[in-house]
């Protein structure tokens, strides 16, 4: 199955956290076709976590986008500085950014996350 591409991906993303009652930006855009998203969720207390792309052994035939925390509980500043490293590495990605002190964020997780 052919896999969403990323700007319709996180265009949709918005859309449903908008519907859903939560502040949500994009702060960095990507490669249209396949540049990797990660989420941030700002938590509103002084922690944050990060969600990137699921390990490829988690993906299935479904074209789906699974997603597994990269870091959890964090402080702001800690992920800023985990998104400076991966923009090194890869400058295609995207990066959405969600206020939310539920920590809600609607993506699907990997098994196990």
């Amino acid at each position: 199955m052919v896999r969403l591409r990323s700007d319709f991906w996180v265009s949709a993303y918005l859309r449903r956290c908008s519907l859903e009652g939560l502040d949500a930006a994009l702060r960095k855009r990507g490669s249209a076709e396949a540049g990797a998203i990660y989420v941030k969720v700002d938590h509103l207390d002084g922690t944050a976590s990060l969600y990137g792309p699921a390990p490829q052994l988690f993906l299935d035939d479904s074209g789906e986008r699974l997603f597994a925390p990269v870091l959890q509980g964090s402080t702001p500043l800690d992920v800023e500085e985990r998104m400076a490293r991966e923009l090194r590495f890869d400058p295609d990605l995207w990066l959405v950014e969600v206020d939310d002190r539920q920590g809600r964020h609607f993506l699907d997780l990997a098994p196990g996350d």
